[in-house]
């Protein structure tokens, strides 16, 4: 951020020292930008704040959803037990009436191990879909800051050469970063995956 602030900086200066339409221009571009990629980085910050809560909650209940089936799998296999043992000959009508009644007790537990897991299971799932909602805004508002930053350098540069078409190159890049910012602040769909692959 250092050289963005020393090419703000240096537009200003410049802008001041003249009185050159174009340099006063360049000065208001870079404020504008400026502050509004600053805008940008605050929003950024809480949405990766977000998806650092998202990703902790899908892996919380991840883990929670296979402990879930640990004991799932425990009471299937008394269950299993039980039911081998109930088979053997010779038992007791009495043996049998209290096997048949655990038998029935590790179904229930077995039962709800399979809706308490498909419950675990959906949060996890919303986690992860939140985070790759969040992640959208997250890859808008980096294409964001990295085309801003460009157009700033390119219009610090502008100011000491004086060249108007690279302050038309610069608002093209500044167009595009404004683009994907108010993108990942309205929730816009705009995505270009290529760009987002280059800057992962």
């Amino acid at each position: 951020m250092s050289e963005i602030e020393e090419t703000i900086s240096g537009a200003v200066e410049n802008a001041e020292k003249s009185h050159d339409a174009l340099n006063n221009l360049i000065a208001v571009l870079v404020a504008l930008l400026a502050t509004f990629m600053a805008l940008c980085n605050i929003k950024d910050g809480n949405i990766v704040q977000a998806m650092s809560q998202d990703q902790a909650k899908a892996v919380d209940q991840w883990s929670y959803y296979q402990a879930k089936g640990m004991k799932e799998n425990l009471a299937e296999s008394v269950r299993d037990q039980l039911t081998l043992r109930r088979e053997q000959p010779g038992l007791s009508p009495q043996e049998l009436a209290l096997l048949d009644q655990q038998i029935k007790k590790y179904d229930g537990i077995v039962a709800k191990y399979v809706k308490e897991k498909e419950a675990i299971k959906k949060d996890a799932e919303d986690a992860g879909k939140d985070y790759d909602r969040l992640n959208v805004h997250d890859d808008q508002f980096d294409m964001s800051e990295a085309t801003i930053s460009i157009a700033i350098a390119l219009l610090g540069v502008s100011a000491l050469t004086k060249k108007k078409w690279l302050v038309g190159v610069a608002v093209l890049f500044a167009g595009f970063g404004v683009l994907m910012g108010l993108a990942g602040f309205f929730g816009w769909g705009i995505h270009p995956d290529a760009f987002a692959k280059f800057l992962s």
